[in-house]
């Protein structure tokens, strides 16, 4: 399982291409030559960026769901809208095509988020704004998810 570390500021061209950092890239280097996959986010206007090994992994679980259900096909189609392939160019360079750097409000400045075994590719404002908005639960949130007397592993 990939374990990714960090959060990053840096911009994007008019493009659309945004030059990843290079302590980001060090962590990606084993996924670069299989490339990644861009999508919009199910709870937030960002996208997320999957390794394709990590992609591959979903799918794998996805494809497990009964497609004579109306429900799943509906979320099938609506998870998988807008999901395109997308590489690190020579120079260091990820494109973001149009259509997602619309949905996720990206103007210039934008953060990568790592998200575990994802990156989060959030429009700064909308980022430091969701942020300041959840900071008040995040504390109730924790106990929540990570609190419960059943989890091993992080005291």
């Amino acid at each position: 399982m990939i374990n990714l570390i960090g959060t990053y500021e840096c911009k994007v061209d008019a493009k659309g291409r945004l030059m990843v950092p290079s302590a980001l890239k060090k962590q990606l280097a084993p996924m670069m030559q299989d490339g990644f996959v861009i999508k919009r986010a199910v709870f937030q206007n960002c996208l997320e960026l999957y390794p394709m090994e990590e992609w591959n992994v979903l799918m794998k679980r996805m494809n497990g769901l009964n497609r004579f259900k109306k429900k799943n096909n509906d979320f099938i189609r609506r998870f998988t809208a807008g999901v395109k392939t997308v590489e690190v160019d020579t120079n260091g360079r990820l494109l973001i095509p149009k259509d997602l750097v619309g949905f996720a409000g990206i103007e210039k400045e934008i953060v990568l988020s790592s998200a575990i075994n994802i990156v989060e590719i959030w429009d700064k404002d909308k980022y430091e704004q969701t942020l300041e908005d959840s900071s008040d639960d995040f504390a109730d949130l924790a106990e929540e998810v990570m609190g419960n007397d059943d989890f091993d592993g992080v005291s």
